[in-house]
Formats: structure tokens, C-alpha cells, sequence
């Protein structure tokens, strides 16, 4: 039986894998890693799951570095969601974006430089924010570094932290730029879910900007699906390299705002426009070449399929997001001294 071990397994993406892992892989036995801050739930895992011998949950901080090394010390696989990964949040309180993305990067980085013997593979999820908006189209994996919110340039550092020690240790590492995913368990205080829980709850969709900018929005189990072929893909063929996980297709945010109405069955539901968030992307696309060639990994859910499933988890499950109303949105300072909601 192999052991992976799962940094931020209780967040949004890192709940969606090992749910997955469990599923799909009998054989393997997981470790969860995570902190449970506003954006962890343990409500994410089936009752069943928890209860699994195969499943071993630990409540911590990546940058406990005794409990880190000890559980790399007994993985055969990491891989490494766990961050802070808001970009309001990080203008409201940017330190512990850095204490986390890339301190705790070097936490999980270095343990498994301790442990090469024992480890075969280490996957750091990244993030598409690194690239900052398009200088050009699609956006491949030499695209520049922009990041244009602490969040982003947390993560970009992180991202080259680990690049670093591929190049000084060879480690077995490859580095995942996701692009906006969505799905069932993320928090209210991204677009998608959002927008959902607006529509069910009857409010007018909020538009930074009036909604022109445009992303590249990934299914969370196509994104699933690209990290465990980034696992199990030969190593020679991935170690050291940096992988989009991208459909290649860009959507404006009122035009997501306007297909989840449509699913909703509330075309009447009013989009009101509110100001532009600071940091904000204009445009994000992906070139998921690079993954299909390395990995034969490309989306399969479509962007109609995939918000039509989101919409009917969160409309099933609100018990789940309820709870959650109170933080769809963060105060910020801005420069001039006025504060906003975003």
C-alpha cells in the first residue's frame, strides 16, 4: 500500500482529490494535512471516509515543521494545496499569505529534500494568478510572472521556491498552474458559488468592473483528474516541470453570471455593477498544450455541464453553505482611505 500525503486536504481542490484518491486508488492510504482555517471543512469528507482505516486526518499548521517532516517521513506521494488563496483577503491582511504560500512551501519542500529515499513523487499546486493578466494568448507555461495581488506573488514565490529545488536537490517535484476552478465545496467568497447562492437566495449578482474580465474556468474533478496524472505519469517525463491545467477558452464574468441565471431559471434576476477590485486580472486563458502532451490530460466537463452541477450541489446542500453567508464578502482599505466590500 503506498501513502500519500495531502497538504490542505480539507480546502476546496485538496477535499475534491483525496475524495477521489479514496474512490479510485483502494490501494492507497492518505494523510491529511490541514489547519481547518474559514476556508477548511471536514464536513467535506463522507462520514465514511473519515472513519476509514485508509484515511488519517491531522490538524496542523504546514509550518510545524516536527509534524511536517514526520508525516513526509511516512509518504511515498505529497501533494501540496495547502494555502491562503483569496485575493480580497490577501489586500485586508496580506502577511499571512507569505507565512503560509511560501514559508510553508519551504516547510513541505524541505522535508521532502529530508526524505528522498522515501518520497517518488512531490506535486506543488500552483496557480494561473502568477501570470498576472495576459500579455499574450493563450497563456503557455513561459508566459512572464505578473502577479498582481499579494495573493498571486505569495504563490509565484512559492512556485519558484520549488523550481529552485528541483534545480539544487533534483527533487522529484512537478508544479501544477490550475486555472479558476470551480465546483461543489468551494467557499462563498469566490465568483462561482458566489453567484449561486445569490440566485438561490434571490439577490442581484455583483459584477467588479461590470463583469468584462474574462477567465479560464476548470471543472474542480478535470483539475482532480490532471493532478493524479501528474502523480502517476513516468517521472522522467514530468520531474521539474511547470503544467497549466486549462481549457484553453475564456469566459467574462457577467457571461458566467448569466448562464448560472439561466440555469437558475431567473433570467429577471438584476447584475448590478459594483467597483473594480484592486488586483484584478483582466484576462486569463490557459494553453493546456503542455498537459495534454505530457500528461494526455485535457478538460472534459464543458462550462454549461460544469455550472449546471455546481448549481445543483449548492442548491441541495445548504446546510453546507448556510453557515458560510456571513463571509461571501472582506472589507479592504483601499489607498485613499475609503474601505469596501469585496
Amino acid at each position: 500500500m503506498r501513502t500519500i500525503l495531502v497538504t490542505g486536504g480539507a480546502g476546496f481542490i485538496g477535499s475534491n482529490f483525496v475524495s477521489r484518491v479514496f474512490r479510485d486508488r483502494p490501494d492507497w492510504k492518505i494523510l491529511v494535512l490541514d489547519a481547518l482555517t474559514y476556508a477548511g471543512n471536514l464536513s467535506n469528507f463522507a462520514p465514511a471516509m473519515r472513519d476509514h482505516p485508509r484515511f488519517e486526518f491531522w490538524y496542523g499548521d504546514v509550518n510545524n515543521l516536527t509534524l511536517v517532516d514526520s508525516l513526509v517521513a511516512r509518504s511515498d506521494l505529497v501533494v501540496h494545496f495547502a494555502a491562503e488563496s483569496h485575493v480580497a483577503r490577501s489586500i485586508a491582511d496580506d502577511r499571512i499569505f507569505f507565512q503560509t504560500d511560501v514559508m510553508g512551501t519551504q516547510s513541505v519542500a524541505n522535508a521532502v529534500v529530508n526524505h528522498q529515499k522515501k518520497v517518488e513523487r512531490f506535486v506543488h499546486i500552483s496557480t494561473s494568478e502568477v501570470y498576472g493578466s495576459a500579455v499574450r494568448e493563450p497563456m503557455d507555461e513561459d508566459h512572464p510572472l505578473l502577479p498582481s495581488s499579494p495573493y498571486a506573488a505569495a504563490k509565484a514565490g512559492a512556485d519558484r521556491l520549488v523550481d529552485s529545488y528541483v534545480r539544487t536537490y533534483d527533487l522529484p517535484a512537478v508544479i501544477v498552474r490550475p486555472f479558476n476552478n470551480y465546483g461543489p465545496n468551494q467557499h462563498l467568497e469566490k465568483c462561482v458559488p458566489r453567484f449561486v447562492t445569490s440566485a438561490l437566495l434571490g439577490e442581484p449578482l455583483e459584477l467588479h468592473g461590470g463583469g468584462g474580465a474574462a477567465r479560464d474556468w476548470l471543472y474542480v474533478e478535470d483539475c482532480v483528474d490532471g493532478v493524479l496524472a501528474c502523480l502517476e505519469a513516468p517521472l522522467d517525463r514530468v520531474r521539474g516541470q511547470v503544467i497549466n491545467l486549462a481549457t484553453g477558452t475564456a469566459t467574462s464574468v457577467k457571461d458566467i453570471a448569466d448562464e448560472i441565471l439561466r440555469i437558475a431559471q431567473r433570467p429577471a434576476t438584476p447584475k448590478v455593477s459594483v467597483g473594480e477590485r484592486p488586483g484584478q486580472v483582466l484576462l486569463h486563458i490557459g494553453d493546456p498544450a503542455r498537459a495534454a502532451s505530457l500528461l494526455g490530460w485535457r478538460a472534459k466537463t464543458s462550462l454549461r455541464d460544469g455550472l449546471a452541477k455546481t448549481y445543483r450541489w449548492y442548491e441541495t446542500h445548504p446546510e453546507w453553505w448556510e453557515p458560510l453567508r456571513w463571509m461571501r464578502q472582506v472589507r479592504i482599505h483601499l489607498p485613499d482611505g475609503r474601505e469596501e466590500l469585496h
